[in-house]
């Protein structure tokens, strides 16, 4: 993409996240996902209209994009936020295979207006039994066999 269609694009996201939020969808967070110039989804916040705390704006595209591509990767895609992606997002942004990502605001600016993720990352720097979310491994072996199990699955799709 050139300079001229990321701007307009990520302007995209950004009047996406500010309709989202005139019409009470959810937070100022808007999201477009593009393939070969075309815009094939985009999403605003809406984590508190269908009262769902992943409907970020960034996964609600991701699973637009999908749905329209009829694919679990978005290779050869990328998406457009109004903001830096925040750690679910990033993470679902990898796991969905894109190609970029652009965004307009950063994650500061994002923690100005109280949305601040930066007690996620630091939580994700310290093993499981220190994080404040009581976390405990129970009955590893038997949730192993489930990936012997995939291993030995002659039909598996690979993601």
């Amino acid at each position: 993409m050139n300079k001229e269609q990321d701007q307009h694009f990520i302007r995209m996201a950004i009047e996406t996240g500010r309709r989202g939020m005139v019409e009470n969808l959810g937070g100022p967070f808007g999201a477009v996902i593009v393939k070969d110039g075309v815009v094939i989804a985009r999403s605003s916040n809406r984590v508190t209209s269908i009262k769902d705390p992943t409907a970020h704006a960034e996964v609600m595209a991701i699973r637009e994009a999908c749905r329209v591509l009829d694919n679990f990767e978005l290779k050869g895609c990328e998406l457009y936020s109004s903001c830096e992606p925040c750690p679910m997002c990033l993470g679902a942004i990898y796991w969905a295979r894109l190609d970029r990502v652009v965004y307009a605001a950063s994650d500061e600016d994002a923690a100005r207006a109280g949305f601040d993720d930066q007690f996620i990352y630091e939580e994700l720097d310290l093993p499981p039994e220190q994080r404040s979310l009581p976390t405990r491994q129970i009955l590893r072996e038997e949730g192993a066999q489930l990936f012997r199990e995939w291993i030995a699955k002659e039909d598996r799709l690979e993601y």
